[in-house]
């Protein structure tokens, strides 16, 4: 994915490269913007400027197509029924072990969720559509320590076998450090690189 002069309200432009295979993260205060640009990135709020995948602009594809290969997992899931199994199209092929999940979760009710639960799980319908690119704004907030090595191991091995890209944002420096192959912060609307 390849960003240039991404503007989101009245903020400056950014630009950003995002080279298959790689796992930025994206830190700044609450506020600062991080959710703003994942949305620009998801074509889920006017912009201005241009962002490419493969080559190809934003605007050259249709939106739902897009978001099916530019994945947004924002800091609050969205649940649109109440039993857990309908979210999913393929159940039987999803690995929710993987994620320290029981699969018995998909006969219950959204409404019997954790909120960690309901983060893995949508981490895990979002990647029904194989997107290239995922965006996950504070993916593992919620989550014990166990629940968060399981989802950043299941993330890299993603990655890895996909050749996908990721950004994720967090509060959490030392995770930054360990899983982040380039950071970047964020202020005021405004994307710099981390040295």
């Amino acid at each position: 994915m390849e960003v240039k002069a991404l503007q989101v309200l009245n903020g400056p432009p950014n630009d950003l490269l995002l080279e298959a295979g790689a796992l930025v993260g994206l830190e700044g205060p609450s506020g600062a913007g991080k959710s703003l640009f994942f949305k620009a990135l998801a074509d889920l709020i006017p912009h201005q400027g241009l962002v490419m995948l493969e080559g190809q602009s934003q605007a050259g594809f249709a939106a739902p197509l897009w978001r099916k290969r530019v994945g947004y997992l924002p800091a609050e899931s969205a649940w649109w029924s109440d039993q857990v199994e309908s979210h999913f199209q393929f159940p039987a092929f999803v690995p929710f072990e993987a994620l320290g999940l029981s699969r018995d979760l998909l006969n219950g009710p959204v409404s019997r969720l954790s909120t960690g639960e309901k983060q893995r799980l949508a981490l895990l319908r979002l990647l029904e559509n194989k997107p290239q690119v995922l965006l996950l704004d504070e993916p593992t907030a919620s989550l014990d320590r166990a629940s968060r090595g399981l989802l950043e191991a299941f993330l890299l091995d993603y990655l890895a076998k996909s050749g996908g890209a990721a950004i994720f944002t967090s509060h959490d420096p030392e995770q930054l450090v360990r899983l982040a192959s380039k950071r970047y912060q964020m202020e005021n609307l405004a994307l710099s690189e981390v040295p």
